[in-house]
């Protein structure tokens, strides 16, 4: 079973998030990208390889969530669903490829051209998953992953 998916933008801390939602699916049904799908378990979940979150800028996934599960956030580059993290051995950056730095839509990544790798700005990233998804179209292995915010949370 996967667990590398993220939750929407805006998604509140995962306790309370999975006390407030209502398994409804407004929120998949208002993304215009398909880029929510239904769990196993009912709840909206992004699968950043298949399709990553477009960030839309009115964020209508929020604005259908009527429990508040997801929050408005002030600008899309506050939403905090994961971070990128890079896998160097698989990375083929040294060899020319940026695909994910062309189309990092928060200017997260960056090409270290000393060192020849890939950096991530953990700070601009918000997990989007659109780094993870072109790496998975332009490589034979995805060398960068999104680890979900909901596994760096500390538990309480």
């Amino acid at each position: 079973m996967r667990t590398d998916w993220l939750r929407p933008p805006g998604a509140v801390g995962e306790a309370i998030f999975l006390e407030r939602c209502t398994k409804c699916s407004d929120c998949m049904k208002a993304c215009p990208h398909e880029s929510i799908v239904i769990h196993q378990d009912g709840t909206p979940v992004i699968y950043p390889d298949q399709m990553p979150c477009y960030l839309c800028d009115d964020t209508p996934c929020i604005a259908a969530c009527a429990t508040e599960a997801l929050l408005p956030v002030g600008s899309v580059n506050e939403a905090r669903m994961g971070v990128a993290v890079i896998n160097h051995r698989l990375c083929t950056a040294g060899q020319g490829c940026h695909a994910c730095v062309s189309k990092c839509p928060t200017d997260a990544l960056t090409m270290d051209f000393d060192a020849q790798r890939l950096v991530v700005a953990v700070e601009r990233c918000v997990g989007c998953g659109m780094c993870e998804h072109v790496c998975r179209t332009v490589n034979d292995h995805i060398a960068i992953r999104v680890t979900p915010f909901r596994l760096m949370e500390s538990p309480r």
